[in-house]
């Protein structure tokens, strides 16, 4: 793979602002939609069609692309709902359909011909002969299974060179074999494969042993350190295996999941792989650099999953002991688009120091004024608050999260740069709130 040829990174768009904050931080496409098609419903009614064709404007004026979401599985009764949606989407000009569903492959060829379209990782592509009949449908791109292997993504290439190939590197993993899981179904009456999973697997369970011969029921004990989160998968993480999967000269395109995640997710995450992407074309690929960073976000633990590695060879994908953990570092702060004010989405005060992370390509220059002083240490931009007023002129001594007022900036910043700290000051920091709080209600 030539250096003209680069693979793609594509992040999630759950909404308007994160999909503008994952093309800002070096996403090369993002993918989202808008109704309860996808396979995420509460990221799909944080759309409405004018502000998604909004999103599409803002990446085709930055010459990047757009995929639509229309990847769950229709009803008989939903198949003229799923026509008009077809219709009305491609009416956006978006650059591909994704879609899981040989039906609605069919659909989409007739509705839209012009848009090309991606096959979703819900069909369970694995091999040349289920990827050479969809690819004979029209498709031009699989979205492999995540249970894939590199191997077999080589095997495919080779038999349908023309055949795109996306597979996920960075996200949640799924407890059923590529999504297909009927949990939360059964317990919920939420189907997942229709878009509304309630990650019943992230739970943890009393296992009990039954003996019909006695109509005796016995807890099992858990065992010390083990835990009881028995389906909850660590989250998928294969920065440290960029190089290998680029070298490999087959994949495509590297897809972040995680449309339902925070805005500082979509951001650290995507900058990680940017940087990883383009330092191996580089000849200066470091999986140290960009493991720091994806460390930061709050996650399940960590697993290289199954694209390197056979499945029956890990026995380091499940997380039994939690559900989520946080990260090394906790968002203190958003910049706004325009660059010159914050919302706070964590306690601060007068005098707090805070990290700055910068969208990729930007750069800042030191400063020091009544508002704060912006000083670069080691390699790092640090912002010191020295007073924090509102755009409405109010002042402050604290602001507290969710905060809705527009606080001023020192200088003008990036639009949707990042103001964070370490994990352990805003632990202090979120135990001294709470302290305050039980004074007040004493």
């Amino acid at each position: 793979m030539t250096n003209q040829n680069k693979v793609e990174l594509l992040a999630p768009a759950g909404n308007l602002e994160k999909m503008k904050i994952a093309l800002n931080y070096g996403a090369d496409a993002v993918y989202g939609g808008t109704s309860t098609f996808s396979l995420r419903i509460r990221s799909g009614k944080e759309f409405d069609i004018d502000s998604f064709a909004e999103g599409i404007a803002y990446a085709h004026e930055r010459k990047k692309k757009v995929y639509v979401t229309i990847n769950s599985f229709p009803f008989n009764s939903q198949v003229k709902l799923y026509e008009n949606h077809i219709a009305k989407m491609a009416e956006l000009n978006p650059d591909a359909l994704i879609v899981s569903s040989p039906g609605v492959v069919r659909m989409a060829n007739k509705i839209a011909p012009k848009i090309p379209i991606h096959l979703s990782t819900q069909a369970n592509v694995m091999n040349a002969l289920d990827a050479q009949v969809y690819y004979d449908m029209g498709v031009k791109r699989i979205i492999a299974a995540r249970e894939i292997s590199l191997r077999d993504c080589e095997a495919i290439k080779s038999v349908i060179p023309g055949l795109e190939i996306e597979i996920f590197v960075h996200g949640s993993m799924c407890f059923a074999y590529s999504g297909r899981c009927l949990i939360s179904a059964l317990q919920k009456g939420r189907v997942p494969n229709r878009g509304s999973c309630a990650n019943d697997c992230r739970f943890p369970y009393e296992i009990y042993a039954y003996n019909p011969e006695t109509n005796t029921t016995f807890r099992l004990e858990e065992e010390t350190g083990v835990g009881t989160y028995i389906m909850n998968a660590k989250d998928m993480n294969m920065a440290s295996h960029v190089d290998e999967i680029l070298s490999s000269g087959v994949i495509d395109s590297l897809k972040i999941e995680g449309r339902t995640k925070s805005p500082y997710y979509a951001a650290v995450v995507t900058k990680a792989y940017r940087h990883a992407i383009d330092d191996f074309y580089a000849n200066d690929f470091d999986a140290k650099r960009y493991q720091e960073e994806l460390n930061t976000t709050q996650n399940r633990g960590f697993t290289d999953a199954y694209l390197i590695s056979r499945p029956f060879e890990k026995d380091d994908t499940q997380s039994l002991g939690f559900t989520i953990q946080n990260g090394t570092h906790q968002v203190a702060a958003l910049v706004g688009e325009d660059g010159k004010t914050w919302r706070c989405k964590d306690k601060t005060c007068v005098g707090d120091i805070v990290e700055i992370v910068l969208p990729v390509g930007a750069t800042l220059q030191e400063s020091d004024n009544e508002y704060g002083k912006i000083e670069q240490k080691e390699g790092r931009y640090w912002l010191t608050f020295k007073k924090l007023i509102s755009m409405k002129g109010k002042e402050f001594e604290c602001i507290h999260s969710g905060d809705l007022n527009d606080i001023i900036l020192p200088t003008t910043l990036p639009g949707y740069t990042i103001l964070r700290r370490g994990i352990d000051e805003a632990l202090v920091k979120k135990g001294l709130m709470e302290a305050e709080e039980s004074q007040c209600r004493d």
